[in-house]
């Protein structure tokens, strides 16, 4: 990753710059699904994230965004959303906007970082497991109101400088694509209800990996 760059976002060029890249990784067209750089500028000055990747000659590459939340007593940071330009992807501009999203997470006294994820796109379920390190806490299902919104939310602690699994409770095994897992109805709506539930029964969804033609989700205790 030579050469880039990873920053606040600072003024209404890069915030427009932001939405853009947000709105053009995404495929969202229609005006509901925009990102006003208005609230990046209300949360870059309330203990938010608004962190942007610049590669060669200035150009945004990466952005992330998130904001403070509560649960219990806890504070954390939540993370809304990270893209990365297509032709960034794979070469380690996520890690870099992660790091320095929980960076900022920690000044603002967050001891963990929450975000929510596809769980059967298995290239995703990756870095957040197997590269970052985060465990999946709940099953969300159809989270943003419509049929296949379905979300995994997970939860990194930022005051570790490594993380340790905890002890195999259980595994689901379905077929898989390429990166997607359970790509026909049958097997989704199988490994739906399986997803859900383990989660009930307690368990803490801790790795995601291809075996050949499989995806194999792997659950470990609560502790």
């Amino acid at each position: 990753m030579a050469g880039v760059v990873v920053r606040d976002l600072d003024g209404l060029a890069e915030w427009t710059a932001a939405s853009a890249l947000y709105r053009s990784v995404f495929g969202y067209t229609a005006p509901e699904w925009g990102l006003s750089p208005r609230l990046l500028a209300a949360l870059g000055e309330n203990s938010g994230t608004v962190i942007g990747a610049f590669g060669q000659d200035s150009e945004l590459i990466g952005f992330c965004y998130g904001f403070c939340a509560v649960e219990g007593g806890e504070i954390y940071h939540y993370s809304q959303a990270a893209v990365v330009a297509p032709g960034a992807q794979g070469g380690g501009v996520g890690r870099l906007l992660k790091r320095a999203q929980a960076e900022a997470a920690r000044r603002t006294g967050a001891g963990t970082m929450r975000w929510t994820f596809d769980p059967y796109a298995i290239r995703n379920a990756h870095f957040n497991f197997a590269v970052l390190g985060a465990v999946g806490i709940r099953f969300l299902p159809d989270f943003y109101g419509v049929a296949g919104t379905d979300r995994v939310l997970v939860s990194w602690d930022l005051n570790s400088a490594s993380f340790s699994r905890t002890s195999e409770v259980g595994r689901v095994t379905t077929p898989a694509g390429e990166w997607i897992a359970a790509p026909g109805p049958a097997d989704r709506a199988r490994l739906r209800q399986q997803l859900m539930d383990h989660f009930l029964a307690g368990g803490r969804l801790t790795a995601v990996t291809k075996v050949g033609s499989q995806a194999v989700y792997v659950f470990g205790d609560p502790r």
